[in-house]
């Protein structure tokens, strides 16, 4: 599932692709995802301009004139192709390289745009979604409301962790997993956030000293700007719509190394994999206390 820079890098890559577009005509050939397509609500962005297109943690929100939004999550597979007046075709998603062939079979959603343009929403196992929100009362979304700040955003502070975490019992790696305390984190980044704040996974957030909590921090900032510097993580072919895949596997420190000699020069130590919460957790002994 893509994380905070996976769909970051989509964003700016639909931002210079597809912002300021009129929609000429939507396209449905299967609504079925994990929440079913209101036909009659999609239908309404016919002949507004697509005016922003921005993120909330995991989240894409496609501004449309009339106060109307397009929420969007990707789910395991979901991606969006455009395809521009050339009919040449571009990818932003991280699943899977251009097949013509096995592509179109997953086309769900085809958003003619002006210019003689497209923007296509294709999902393989069909975990993503697509709703309609009012802007007015955007905030007030279920899967918006509850959600924790931006781990870019200076709300995510020393003082605000402190105190979200003051008289909790729970691991420091499901406590950075909880979109509730901070939003838009997942498995990987959280894994190579812990690797360098010298912390392991299973250890208790009321055990955390102050310095422990500015390190996670200033990780977690560092280590995402970088991610999204390198276009994400092409984990499963991940990629931009400029056809360019992410480069920031490459520079996993603990992520699915298990076995692997740790990153660090001065340590002779092996990546240890374990699971917490059901989710594979990986660590170094030594340089993790």
């Amino acid at each position: 599932m893509p994380e905070l820079p996976e769909v970051e890098v989509v964003k700016r890559s639909l931002i210079n692709k597809a912002q300021n577009s009129i929609i000429k005509s939507v396209k449905i050939n299967d609504g079925r995802l994990r929440y079913k397509v209101n036909r009659n609500q999609i239908k309404k962005i016919v002949g507004l301009k697509l005016q922003k297109i921005s993120r909330r943690s995991k989240f894409l929100l496609f501004f449309f004139n009339k106060d109307i939004v397009m929420l969007v999550h990707l789910g395991m597979t979901g991606k969006f192709f455009f395809i521009d007046k050339k009919n040449t075709k571009y990818k932003t998603s991280f699943y899977y390289d251009l097949n013509e062939y096995k592509d179109k079979k997953h086309d769900r959603i085809i958003f003619g745009l002006s210019r003689d343009q497209k923007l296509i929403y294709n999902d393989v196992r069909k975990f993503g979604f697509i709703k309609f929100l009012n802007k007015i009362n955007l905030n007030k979304n279920l899967h918006l409301k509850n959600l924790g700040p931006e781990p870019l955003n200076k709300k995510f502070s020393f003082a605000y962790f402190k105190r979200y975490i003051r008289g909790r019992n729970r691991t420091t790696k499901d406590i950075l997993m909880d979109q509730k305390f901070v939003s838009g984190l997942g498995n990987i980044y959280v894994n190579e956030i812990l690797f360098f704040s010298g912390i392991r996974p299973e250890k208790k957030i009321k055990n955390l000293l102050d310095n422990d909590i500015k390190k996670i921090i200033k990780f977690t900032k560092m280590i995402l700007l970088k991610a999204i510097a390198l276009g994400g993580s092409s984990v499963k072919n991940f990629s931009s719509s400029n056809g360019k895949k992410g480069l920031f596997q490459q520079h996993f420190s603990v992520y699915g190394r298990k076995g692997e000699k740790c990153s660090n020069k001065k340590c002779h130590n092996n990546i240890i994999k374990i699971v917490i919460a059901n989710r594979a957790s990986f660590y170094c002994a030594k340089c993790q206390k």
